[in-house]
């Protein structure tokens, strides 16, 4: 198996590169490993925030550990897995959403080790999985895209209320931040249109550049990127046509100053910190399933920085009672991962 990794990342061969010498170092506790998902580090979302998180904490705590990425994490995520295990990490903290349907196997094999795997829940005693509520995050999202595609005094806004949506993947587990988009964007403005695409690919910036282009073409001016890597494009697509991109996972508003609407931050540096910090601490959250929403400041939108100004005081009114109403529960965002899919998703 070849691994390419990033300057960011550390090279690893056969048993990840972990030296004997190091483990003796370190030997109170066992190093930590965090397996990169596809779009590889350097995607300036959710790979590159979660690695930040896992940097802090191993500069906290004083242990050891190291990025693994593989050009191949998706179809040989069983032997990434069990190699890291093999390798004597003691904590495995997996990215990659593919790896949920083997990492509940390879976990029953190293029961001395512990697994976390993020986005989803995979039982086990020594699994923790880490949840966020990114419906809750994408529905405000949506809500500003639809109450701001109806105001054409804003510059970049179109005539008619359409807006976009580019998906890395459709899964579940991209759907359920484009279904909470969707559902935002209803509520502020029933007759805004939502134009759908998915690249199928979380690496490849000029394809996500070719995307948005041709949504913009059809009449959207706003896109929400749930794309990782390839969204960067769709950023770069919104300051080359004048319209409007909404970033994600991490604060993308700087990418295209003046172009990024907001972006929806998705904490995964504080959970990839926090299970590392207790690892560390000897409260590994063992067979837990740990949430992270709008209540937990796990998912929210950016400070617009480069926006704010330009949109109506009334607007960003509606928006910060819209989250007001999902904190307090008069508002139920869709979670297409509990509840299938809605019938207004098409």
């Amino acid at each position: 198996m070849r691994y390419g990794l990033s300057r960011r990342a550390v090279m690893v061969g056969t048993g990840f590169g972990l030296a004997t010498a190091s483990r003796a170092a370190n030997a109170a506790v066992a190093p930590a490993a965090l397996i990169i998902a596809q779009g590889g580090l350097g995607d300036q979302s959710y790979n590159d925030l979660a690695f930040a998180g896992f940097q802090a904490a191993l500069k906290a705590t004083g242990i050891r550990g190291k990025p693994v990425e593989s050009q191949q994490v998706v179809t040989q995520g069983e032997d990434i897995l069990r190699r890291a295990a093999d390798a004597g990490f003691g904590l495995i903290v997996d990215l990659e959403y593919s790896h949920g349907a083997v990492i509940g196997e390879i976990a029953r094999e190293y029961p001395n080790t512990s697994f976390v795997i993020l986005n989803q829940v995979v039982k086990g005693p020594n699994i923790a999985s880490v949840l966020f509520q990114e419906q809750e995050g994408s529905y405000l999202a949506g809500a500003l895209a639809g109450l701001v595609t109806t105001d054409t005094a804003i510059k970049g806004i179109n005539a008619k209320p359409v807006i976009g949506v580019i998906g890395g993947t459709k899964s579940v587990g991209i759907d359920k931040f484009i279904v909470g988009y969707m559902q935002g964007a209803r509520d502020m403005t029933p007759a805004v249109r939502v134009k759908v695409a998915y690249a199928n690919n979380f690496g490849d910036p000029a394809l996500g550049l070719q995307m948005a282009k041709a949504v913009f073409d059809e009449g959207a001016d706003i896109i929400y990127q749930v794309a990782g890597g390839t969204g960067i494009g769709v950023i770069r697509a919104a300051k080359e046509t004048g319209h409007y991109a909404i970033g994600v996972d991490t604060n993308q508003d700087g990418l295209a100053p003046g172009h990024v609407l907001t972006s929806m931050i998705k904490r995964t540096d504080l959970a990839v910190e926090t299970v590392v910090r207790d690892y560390a601490a000897g409260k590994f959250p063992a067979g837990q399933t740990v949430t992270l929403g709008l209540k937990q400041n796990g998912v929210g939108l950016s400070p617009m920085q480069y926006t704010k100004a330009l949109i109506p005081a009334a607007m960003l009114a509606k928006v910060e009672a819209a989250r007001a109403a999902i904190l307090d529960g008069k508002i139920k965002v869709w979670n297409v991962v509990e509840q299938g899919y809605p019938t207004f998703f098409k």
